[in-house]
């Protein structure tokens, strides 16, 4: 089974959004998401946007990434928030360029939720 890791910053939005609707989606691969600063808690606006999609992440939790989470993926997401340099070239990665949701509306943060949504269906296509 493939693993996909999803990268960002704080880990408390974008990447928690994408491991969620990666692992709600995908029956042949596992997401797990990390952050290179990871914050206190997922961010509040995030947990409400998903929530409105149909997903809970209230009981997620911010995580640090790791050389191991590194090594231990097949595939690597960086969601657009200068963390390159963070994988091996051994490994798939790809950056999505997401715009930080930090500090924005709501309105926002469904936005980058339907665009992780978007992303996240073609990568659990392509890798099928």
């Amino acid at each position: 089974m493939k693993k996909v890791l999803f990268v960002c910053v704080g880990n408390a939005s974008r990447s928690q959004m994408a491991e969620a609707f990666f692992n709600s989606i995908s029956k042949n691969a596992r997401a797990s998401s990390a952050g290179t600063k990871p914050a206190e808690r997922i961010s509040s606006r995030a947990v409400q946007v998903m929530k409105e999609a149909g997903i809970d992440m209230s009981g997620g939790r911010p995580k640090p990434l790791t050389h191991e989470m590194i090594h231990d993926a097949d595939i690597i997401v960086t969601m657009g928030c200068g963390v390159s340099g963070v994988c091996p070239a051994t490994v798939a990665t790809e950056d999505w360029g997401l715009p930080d949701t930090v500090d924005q509306p709501i309105e926002k943060y469904r936005e980058v939720r339907d665009l992780v949504k978007r992303k996240v269906e073609k990568l659990v296509e392509d890798n099928r």
